[in-house]
């Protein structure tokens, strides 16, 4: 079985896959940049636990991080476990997707691994939005080159910002209101942050989608609060909260090739 991890600024995400492709199981964790390679191998050990499953039957595994002290600490983590090198998705690496950008070593290896994912399944051209920590556009032409994107602050970093000056509003629940137009102070707060997302998606997407020209791109939401925003938009051809841990695997099937 195959092994992805998706490790973001917030939180982290890891996918099992049987040697099929499918997705066994997957796990949500917080990010935290002090955990040691140990701390990670128990934690994994007491997923792996929990759900009936035995880490021995991990044969391979990868890595995409945006934290460089987890980067390595999952390295050292599945190294000992596998015996050898895990794959580490890296920026500026041929993965086999020509990365029209002046400086490719720029691009986040979640960004890559979403494009890649997103080719493979959706085909080109195809722009994902994935909703995390930031929330991150990432562009596929028609040649099926990766372009670059958009990078803003993520709903729930704009969330935090405001409820760490406003403490009352710390209890509302981040989700899309039926309305724009919030009649109390919780559809109110709930429509700037969830349609606000919505909004700003629609209009990058739709400047984006007018400098590619013509074809239309298909457009895919991922990320942890994809579902919630797509509540509030119709923007989206497909929900895909799994394309970072299948992009990791593309990635290391084409490294094994």
């Amino acid at each position: 079985m195959f092994l992805a991890i998706d490790v973001g600024n917030t939180q982290s995400t890891l996918g099992l896959f049987d040697d099929e492709g499918g997705l066994v199981r997957g796990w949500r964790m917080s990010t935290n940049a002090s955990d040691t390679s140990d701390m990670l191998h128990s934690r994994l050990w007491g997923y792996f636990m929990k759900d009936g499953l035995s880490l021995s039957d991990v044969t391979a595994a990868g890595v995409a991080s945006v934290v460089p002290a987890l980067e390595r600490a999952w390295r050292r983590c599945l190294a000992t476990h596998l015996g050898e090198e895990p794959l580490v998705v890296s920026a500026g690496h041929d993965y086999g997707m020509e990365v029209a950008m002046p400086v490719p070593r720029q691009v986040g290896a979640d960004r890559i691994a979403n494009a890649i994912a997103a080719r493979r399944t959706y085909g080109a051209p195809v722009i994902v939005v994935d909703f995390g920590t930031a929330t991150n556009i990432d562009v596929v032409d028609e040649r099926g080159r990766y372009r670059g994107g958009a990078i803003s602050p993520g709903l729930m970093l704009s969330a935090g910002a405001l409820f760490s000056r406003a403490a009352r509003l710390a209890s509302i629940p981040i989700e899309a209101p039926a309305h724009a137009l919030g009649d109390t102070t919780e559809t109110a707060l709930q429509s700037g942050l969830v349609i606000g997302a919505a909004a700003q998606a629609e209009g990058l997407v739709a400047r984006i989608q007018a400098e590619l020209g013509e074809p239309r791109a298909t457009v895919v939401g991922t990320g942890g609060l994809a579902r919630t925003v797509a509540r509030a938009t119709t923007l989206f051809d497909a929900v895909d909260p799994d394309l970072t841990l299948r992009g990791i695997r593309e990635i290391w099937l084409h490294e094994r090739a």
